[in-house]
């Protein structure tokens, strides 16, 4: 459905305001598809970041902010994230051997297998692209890699 109908606007400033709020309003979309996918699996969005940067580590540990520095959504606060996972048995917190003042974060055998019995609602999230042609997709991430730059 075009831009205009879902949000009921007839009209732009420009394109570049159109360009603007459509990837906002699609950026909105897919995290409220992450938000219902996720919910079975009671992790938040953020929460689920953080297990991927943590997998994507594994085995080896990681400072907060590390993963603060990798974190999809910068305002996050990870080190409450990281407490909140930790309560939750997922990923485990201990005083670096390397430097007594920091803190190593590793994700747990249950993260892991969080994130694998996890990983087909993350492709039913991830359907909203496949009316896409592989060219298509890489045009994408190549427009949106550009903006950010």
């Amino acid at each position: 459905m075009k831009l205009e109908d879902e949000i009921q606007q007839k009209e732009f400033a420009s394109e570049h305001h159109k360009a603007l709020v459509n990837i906002l309003f699609t950026a909105y979309h897919f995290q409220s598809i992450m938000t219902e996918k996720l919910k079975p699996y009671d992790i938040t969005r953020q929460q689920y970041n953080v297990l991927r940067i943590l997998r994507g580590q594994h085995p080896k540990p990681v400072s907060v902010n590390t993963v603060r520095e990798r974190m999809l959504d910068k305002l996050s606060d990870a080190s409450r994230i990281i407490d909140r996972l930790v309560a939750k048995k997922l990923v485990s917190r201990t005083v670096s051997t390397r430097d007594r003042r920091a803190v190593d974060i590793n994700i747990c055998q249950s993260g892991l297998d969080l994130l694998d019995s996890m990983a087909q609602a993350i492709l039913e999230a991830e359907a909203g692209c496949h009316q896409l042609t592989e060219k298509e997709l890489q045009q994408l991430n190549h427009f949106l890699d550009t903006i950010r730059i």
